[in-house]
């Protein structure tokens, strides 16, 4: 065999495509690091826009078996994707397949398997056309997926109810009159019972496509969906067991084979697997501070990569989690003018962190999230209780998994629809009682969570649900299996 990267040493060529977003960016990477270590003979080519090469193309984990690849900045910058989400949707789907198929056709060496994120449904058409097999990746959780899956069967009972107007070829598109804000004021508390595998569910804990502003960008949601089951195989990010009834009944109705492959979090990292409190100098100052904290007394809080709560609300948390008199550690990007008092011994605000660490810390004993699945993936596999407080898509659907199906977290609760506040007060409250290890409520809480630590840790252990299933997709990939 010869050096990774050539042709004698390579047994099999994976194109990753991610969708450029952090989101999904980050466990597509993660997935191909998992695979190449199982099976270094396989070279993956990492595609990216030039923008979001600019941001990872300095991985220094990367193996030397997974090399990146670029096409133009065809789509809008993080900054205008979260300015215009319906037109950067609308760009990925029509401007990035030409130069993905340029890249295709570029390629010495050919692809022999396309890995591209589910919402890249376009990537299935050009794999089915070149008879290249493609892998769906999905990266929210099977209840989401499953959720979209089952948008007909919500409209035979009534629960959203659509007008067809025209047809739109991607196969079938609709333009969909949703629930208002005012009607699921009223109906929120509704719960919907009828979909198999998932537990009986409110109206207001559907993802935000299916009512208010996020509505226009539903349609796009169901197409990827509906599309993932013309590709060879799909691939969720999810972990068996902690969706298990879902994921069954998925399989039941899927015509492909279906891989849980979850968490793709970098758990093979030496540093997130080794004693956090070390004499290592160059371990970072937050982690320093962490080291001279309690067991469990830190409040982690981070919002997220993308979009955030109002600059009102934001303020109204900052100023809560310091009255409530906890200590916390606190990723803010570019709102640090809120902590214009300081923050003493009791806190400390840094830009970035590596998130998966300093959950792993002995002294965090709570995460407050926007419950990205990524970001509620990470907190399971530390055994950390969250503080849910979603802000967009599946984000309120995980909120509800995390609370009610799993137990080991609380709502910051505000009212679906509603522009009121949470107030100071309220998260004071909140915060100093989630955190309160004596509490009878909390400790069956942290107990449940290092019960599903050990649930996570158990799947990616040799013979485990994701070791299992890692090996199975290898294996059929490598055998030209579907």
């Amino acid at each position: 065999m010869g050096a990774p990267g050539t042709e004698s040493a390579i047994a099999l060529h994976v194109l990753a495509m991610p969708y450029p977003g952090r989101g999904h960016v980050n466990p597509m990477m993660n997935l191909c690091k998992l695979i190449s270590v199982r099976k270094p003979d396989i070279l993956f080519t990492f595609v990216v826009t030039e923008e979001w090469h600019g941001f990872i193309g300095s991985d220094t984990g990367k193996p030397g078996n997974i090399c990146f690849a670029t096409i133009p900045n065809c789509i809008p910058s993080e900054l205008g994707r979260a300015k215009d989400f319906p037109g950067f949707l609308k760009a990925v789907a029509t401007k990035m397949e030409a130069p993905f198929e340029q890249l295709l056709d570029r390629l010495e060496l050919p692809v022999d398997v396309i890995i591209a994120d589910t919402y890249l449904d376009w990537a299935v058409f050009v794999g089915n056309r070149r008879n290249i097999p493609v892998a769906s990746l999905w990266t929210m959780s099977a209840t989401v997926f499953s959720l979209f899956h089952h948008f007909e069967l919500l409209k035979q009972n009534g629960h959203f109810p659509v007008e067809l107007s025209g047809q739109l070829k991607l196969p079938k598109l609709i333009i969909v009159i949703m629930v208002s804000y005012a009607e699921l004021n009223k109906r929120g508390e509704e719960r919907v019972d009828y979909i198999p595998g998932i537990p009986p569910t409110r109206l207001v804990d559907f993802p935000t496509v299916f009512h208010g502003t996020g509505r226009q960008t539903l349609p796009r949601d169901l197409d990827s969906v509906s599309l993932a089951s013309k590709a060879q195989y799909l691939l969720l990010t999810s972990v068996y067991e902690l969706e298990a009834q879902v994921i069954d009944a998925l399989k039941v109705k899927l015509p492909l084979p279906l891989y849980t492959v979850g968490p793709p979090i970098p758990y093979l990292d030496p540093k997130d697997n080794s004693s956090v409190i070390s004499s290592n100098h160059d371990i970072p100052d937050y982690i320093e501070w962490l080291n001279s904290q309690r067991k469990g007394s830190v409040l982690y809080v981070s919002m997220g990569s993308f979009l955030s709560v109002s600059s009102s609300q934001l303020n109204e948390i900052v100023v809560g989690v310091h009255n409530s008199g906890v200590r916390f550690l606190w990723v803010s990007r570019g709102e640090t003018t809120l902590f214009k008092d300081g923050c003493g011994d009791m806190g400390q605000v840094v830009p970035w962190c590596d998130q998966l660490r300093v959950l792993r810390h002995p002294a965090v004993g709570g995460f407050w999230t926007h419950c990205g699945w990524n970001s509620t993936l990470e907190a399971v596999y530390a055994g950390v209780p969250m503080l849910a407080s979603p802000i967009f898509l599946d984000q309120t659907t995980d909120s509800k998994i995390i609370v009610e199906d799993w137990e080991i977290g609380w709502r910051v609760k505000r009212e679906a629809g509603s522009e009121k506040l949470v107030t100071r007060d309220e998260i004071a409250k909140l915060v100093k009682s989630f955190m309160d290890a004596e509490n009878s409520a909390v400790k069956e809480m942290r107990k449940k969570a290092k019960e599903l630590q050990e649930t996570c840790n158990a799947a990616i252990a040799k013979g485990g649900s994701s070791d299992t299933n890692l090996d199975s997709f290898i294996r059929g990939i490598s055998q030209g299996q579907a």
